[in-house]
């Protein structure tokens, strides 16, 4: 049977949907880890914090207040992925630049938060 693994997405701050436009990025902010490594071999390894995030570029058709999103804070983002798996993140702040683009009435955003988990299908 065939079965959607990508494509199609929805975004959402705050349950207000956003236009997603093509593709997002995202971390769990889950420790990253690395090896530590001495002159006489591999001794185990570090975890460094990660922070948990959602990124991509949302659409303005002419509705979208960019000072209220720039400055949004304590939000909840959820991004709906095409395989019906959702990522929502918690206690979220925008983190971008704030910057619009004429070409395509395009805004790069960034959300991080203090967590982010999967929730499956």
């Amino acid at each position: 049977m065939a079965q959607r693994v990508a494509g199609l997405i929805q975004l959402q701050t705050n349950g207000e949907v956003l236009r997603a436009k093509g593709a997002f990025t995202y971390n769990l902010g889950k420790p990253m880890r690395e090896a530590v490594i001495g002159s006489d071999g591999v001794h185990g390894f570090k975890e460094t914090p990660q922070v948990a995030f959602i990124e991509g570029a949302i659409t303005d058709a002419g509705d979208i207040d960019l000072a209220v999103l720039a400055t949004l804070r304590d939000a909840t983002v959820n991004l709906k992925l095409g395989n019906g798996k959702m990522v929502v993140l918690n206690l979220a702040w925008f983190a971008g630049e704030g910057t619009g683009d004429t070409d395509e009435g395009e805004i790069s955003v960034r959300w991080e938060g203090q967590s982010a988990e999967e929730v499956l299908p």
